[in-house]
């Protein structure tokens, strides 16, 4: 895999960021800042600055995301908007005082990440999210551009990356590594519901360990229904 091999690769991207553009839709960019998303970002940057990166910061990341996200915001010269929950910490717990990462994950899934990115989506047209389809059965299924809730489009541009072409990406243009990839951990998403990974389980073995959960809810509620 050689600068030409993605030169065609982004080349793509950009044709299908400039129909866009061109047709006067409004794009933004979601990101979770891990080791995996910053090809995506190293592309859609270069292509142009002007499309708004939005981080959804849920309050649970691990410290190392916040400063990671920090070091790749500086690195590519970027402003990144965080979204938050209008739902407080304190009222996030079940009828026992549990917090809901522990009773009812999904909700809190949908308190931190859905509720969040639904403001955004009314405002924009595009959804530019990196997503592959080597990563889940759910993300396999998915096409390059689908249709996302609030008369949006949902836009892939990595679908068909695999993890070798991240990883030969990344070494091309020297993009640095999440700080927590070193220990182990390949996908991560909030500390609470995040553990190092055996490799042979695949990336996103980690995440939601020991739940019937594979996804957080941006991926199977963020989809138009049919």
């Amino acid at each position: 895999m050689d600068a030409q091999y993605f030169a065609e690769k982004t080349a793509e991207i950009s044709r299908r960021i400039d129909g866009f553009l061109g047709d006067g839709l409004k794009l933004f960019v979601g990101s979770s800042f891990q080791t995996h998303s910053i090809p995506l970002l190293h592309i859609i940057t270069s292509i142009s600055k002007e499309i708004p990166v939005y981080f959804i910061d849920t309050g649970f990341h691990f410290p190392e995301t916040l400063i990671y996200r920090d070091q790749i915001a500086e690195l590519f010269g970027i402003e990144v908007i965080n979204t938050r929950s209008v739902v407080c910490k304190s009222l996030q717990c079940d009828g026992d005082g549990n917090l809901y990462f522990a009773s009812d994950p999904d909700h809190c899934c949908y308190l931190n990440k859905i509720q969040p990115l639904e403001p955004i989506l009314i405002e924009k047209d595009v959804w530019i999210n990196g997503i592959r389809a080597d990563q889940s059965a759910q993300r396999k299924a998915m096409k390059p551009v689908i249709e996302g809730p609030f008369n949006t489009l949902r836009y892939h541009p990595m679908l068909h990356w695999t993890n070798k072409d991240i990883f030969y990406y990344r070494k091309l243009h020297n993009l640095p590594p999440h700080p927590l990839e070193e220990k182990g951990y390949l996908s991560i998403g909030c500390e609470p519901c995040t553990r190092k990974a055996d490799p042979s389980g695949g990336e996103r073995q980690g995440r939601w360990f020991g739940m019937k959960k594979t996804e957080c809810g941006l991926h199977t509620d963020l989809v138009a229904k049919k």
